[in-house]
Parts: C-alpha cells; structure tokens; sequence
C-alpha cells in the first residue's frame, strides 16, 4: 500500500492570543500615551493616535486617508466624510483642535501635498502605512504605558472615542451614526453595551 504523505497539522490563527471584543482605552490610557508621544517629538505617531481616535475609522479605512481627504486647501477641516470600504457607505467624523494641530505639524515635516497619503509607509512595497504595521504601532504605545497589549487591537481606537460618547450621552443613535453602522443592534453589540452596563450596576450596589 502507498505511503499518503501528511501534511503537518495547521496551526490556528488564535493559538495563543486573546480573542473577542479589544478594550477601548481609559481615559488615563489616552492621556498617557499622547505626553509619551508629545515629549517624545513622535510627530507622525501623534497624528495617527489623535486621528485613529477620533475619526473612529476602522484600520483599513484610516490608513489609506489622502491628505485631502482631511483637509481643505492648507488647513486641516473640522470634519471629514469618507467612504468606508467594507459598507461603501459614507461616514462622518469631527477633527477636533489637538488632532488638527498634529495633523498640520505632521505634514509640515513630511512636506505632504493634497494627493499624499496622510502616513506613507516607510516599508518600499506599500505606498500608504499597512494595518499591520498599524497594529504593531499600537502595541508600541499600549506596551510603554504598562497594560497588556494583547487585551488591544487596532478595534480598540475604533471603540474607546465611541464608548466614552456613549458613556457620557447614552445616545445609541448618535453612536450608530458615528460608528457608521447600518444597524442598531450592530452598534449595540459592538459597545458591549449589556455586560458594560451590568458590571457599573454592579460596581455601584
């Protein structure tokens, strides 16, 4: 009888990682990370937090932004529209002042024009910065300020500016809209909303 070769056992995308839901950062999460990156003169590394933050953009839709997508002439807008690509649907965000100011210091220093993307890699086979590089960026910043960076994900900038919103407003629907989703309970399940709220009862008792 013919010896079958076996090919060997594939090992799991998940072995060995946390996986479900990425925390969204705490406040004191956020705070110490930007006088990291401030005092540090990581110019580019501030931009991509207080955009990631605020734009509550998935990866792959915040690192492929031009520069004019933010931007109008010269100066950084007050708010932008863009495409998401996993929906095709259309989704608008606030740039608040910081995240203007680093924006324009950003791209002083890397001389960008309207049609640059606003962080180029510094890899030669991407033009733009790639979620993975994203990914392990954010792990730099999550590791310096103590937690551990497995318990967060790129999913986590997407979340933390939507559930501090929530917490302070308990407007699902602003939130939806925020978040771009296309259906409530989507919104819901994403904040975690339920198990949030359970454990804050909890805590309160």
């Amino acid at each position: 009888m013919e010896n079958v070769p076996v090919s060997p056992a594939k090992v799991p995308w998940n072995k060995g990682k946390i996986v479900g839901q990425k925390a969204p950062l705490k406040l004191k999460d956020i705070g110490a990370i930007r006088i990291r990156l401030q005092l540090g003169h990581r110019t580019r590394e501030l931009a991509l937090f207080d955009l990631g933050l605020d734009s509550k953009l998935r990866a792959c839709d915040l690192v492929r932004l031009r520069v004019r997508d933010v931007c109008h002439g010269d100066r950084v807008s007050t708010r932008a529209i863009v495409l998401q690509q996993k929906t095709s649907q259309p989704v608008q965000f606030e740039i608040t002042q910081p995240t203007r100011d680093a924006i324009g210091e950003w791209m002083k220093e890397a001389a960008l024009t309207p049609d640059d993307f606003l962080f180029p890699s510094r890899l030669h086979d991407s033009p733009h910065l790639g979620t993975r590089q994203y990914a392990r960026i954010l792990d730099t910043w999550v590791t310096e300020i103590g937690p551990d960076p497995t318990a967060y994900g790129t999913l986590t900038m997407r979340r933390t500016k939507a559930s501090l919103i929530y917490r302070r407003t308990k407007n699902l629907r602003a939130v939806q809209l925020l978040l771009g989703h296309t259906k409530l309970e989507s919104t819901v399940r994403y904040l975690g909303i339920e198990v949030e709220d359970a454990l804050e009862m909890s805590e309160q008792t």
